[in-house]
């Protein structure tokens, strides 16, 4: 039985992207705004940043809100509580 190929155009569609770690996705972020600021880039193109800014800056936000909970797990005062895994939510 012949293998079935997908065209690299729905590939690409397709993919899910890899999960960027913070510091890249502050600077990707960063190259974003800066984009943005230059005022040179066509309309749709400016839209389509500006989304992907949008998704990052919540996607990092998250991340920082996960660091401080695992933060205030450490630092609890309750010496008696045994500490447990910390488990990220799937969105």
């Amino acid at each position: 039985m012949p293998k079935k190929t997908v065209s690299p155009e729905i590939a690409k569609k397709t993919r899910r992207p890899a999960v960027a770690s913070f510091e890249t996705s502050l600077r990707e972020l960063e190259q974003i705004v800066t984009r943005l600021e230059s005022g040179e880039l066509p309309l749709e193109e400016a839209l389509n940043e500006f989304e992907r800014g949008i998704q990052l800056a919540k996607t990092s936000q998250q991340r920082l809100q996960q660091a401080e909970q695992r933060v205030k797990i450490l630092l609890s005062d309750d010496v008696d509580k045994p500490l447990t895994p910390f488990v990220v939510e799937p969105e």
